[in-house]
């Protein structure tokens, strides 16, 4: 297929609807697609795409999916900074020390303090993805840097300082 080829003129759905449309009661049944099945296609197979030899397959697809997605918004050039969804900023992290030291309970002590260390990791992490964006800020459009999280719940609600943010836009 020629990279240039439009992979959305028609959806998958619309592609498979002859195949999968069935005709009789049997096909009705096998189409069921909790029942196994040797004539599936394979990705329309639960049980298969589960199994741990597809374990490959699958990963491949989970890469696939968003350097697709990035094709399409003409993204070519990307930095991939994970674990935002466990740490928390500084301010969140010491407010959190100081309800837990209100508090007394030495188990939500302990992990406050934690937070408190870690938030170390997301601030450099934060100040990482402002110099990446402020360079790519000055670089042409088709040599742009730009940072992907894995949008956990943190989901770095300020991974960018205010000037630079104002070219931050997410998607997906």
């Amino acid at each position: 297929m020629d990279a240039k080829t439009s992979l959305h003129e028609r959806s998958l759905a619309e592609e498979l609807a002859p195949v999968d449309a069935p005709t009789t009661a049997r096909e009705a049944a096998i189409s069921d697609p909790m029942l196994p099945d040797a004539y599936r296609l394979a990705f329309a197979d639960p049980e298969f795409m589960a199994r741990r030899e597809v374990r490959g397959i699958r990963f491949q697809l989970e890469l696939l999916k968003p350097d697709l997605g990035q094709e399409a918004h003409g993204i070519q050039h990307t930095v991939v900074v994970y674990g935002s969804a466990r740490f928390v900023d500084a301010e969140t992290a010491q407010q959190r020390l100081a309800a837990a030291q209100a508090n007394g309970d030495a188990d939500q002590i302990r992990v406050a303090e934690r937070d408190v260390r870690n938030a170390v990791r997301y601030e450099n992490a934060r100040a990482f993805a402002r110099l990446v964006a402020e360079h790519s800020q000055r670089q042409p459009q088709d040599r742009r840097i730009y940072i992907c999280t894995g949008g956990g719940p943190a989901s770095w609600k300020r991974p960018i300082a205010a000037p630079s943010r104002q070219a931050l836009t997410t998607w997906g």
